[in-house]
C-alpha cells in the first residue's frame, strides 16, 4: 500500500505570484514615458532657438596702438570666426547671428607696445559682457554672451 494524505487534511497554499517583475515593468514604462516627454520639450526648445535672431555689438576702447581682435559666433549650424588687427582705438562692430548658441567669444589682445584695452559685447536683449586688460601682451575676454 502507499501512503496517502488523509482526506480533509491540510491543503498546501497556492503558489505565490512574484510581484517584482510587474513592478520592474511599471518602472521601465514610466521611465520611457518621462524620457519621451523630455525629448519632446528639448526638441521644441532647440527648434525655436534655431530660428531666433540676435543682434550683437562689439566695442573696444583704450590707449593701446597694436591690438588684435578675435571673435567667434554661431551662424545657424556653423561657427564663424574672424580676426582683425587694429592700429588705433576706439573700434565698434555689429553683426546679426541666428541659431542655437548664438553667442560666442570676443578676445582683445594687446601687442608688445602695451597699453590699456577694454572690450564690451552687447546682445539685443541687454546682455552685456565687459573686461579690461593692461600691459604688453595682455588679453581682455568678453565671453559667454
Amino acid at each position: 500500500m502507499s501512503e496517502q494524505a488523509p482526506p480533509g487534511g491540510p491543503v498546501p497554499p497556492p503558489p505565490r505570484r512574484r510581484m517584482w517583475p510587474w513592478v520592474l515593468l511599471l518602472v521601465a514604462v514610466v521611465l520611457a514615458l518621462a524620457a519621451g516627454a523630455v525629448m519632446a520639450v528639448l526638441s521644441d526648445v532647440l527648434r525655436s532657438e534655431g530660428s531666433r535672431k540676435v543682434h550683437i555689438r562689439y566695442e573696444v576702447t583704450g590707449t593701446a596702438r597694436d591690438v588684435v581682435l578675435t571673435y567667434s559666433t554661431w551662424r545657424g549650424e556653423e561657427l564663424s570666426t574672424g580676426r582683425l588687427a587694429l592700429r588705433s582705438l576706439p573700434w565698434a562692430g555689429e553683426l546679426d547671428s541666428k541659431g542655437f548658441m548664438s553667442g560666442g567669444s570676443f578676445v582683445v589682445s594687446v601687442g608688445r607696445g602695451g597699453g590699456d584695452v577694454s572690450c564690451a559685447v552687447t546682445v539685443d536683449d541687454g546682455t552685456r559682457r565687459t573686461d579690461s586688460a593692461s600691459g604688453a601682451y595682455a588679453t581682455a575676454r568678453c565671453d559667454g554672451y
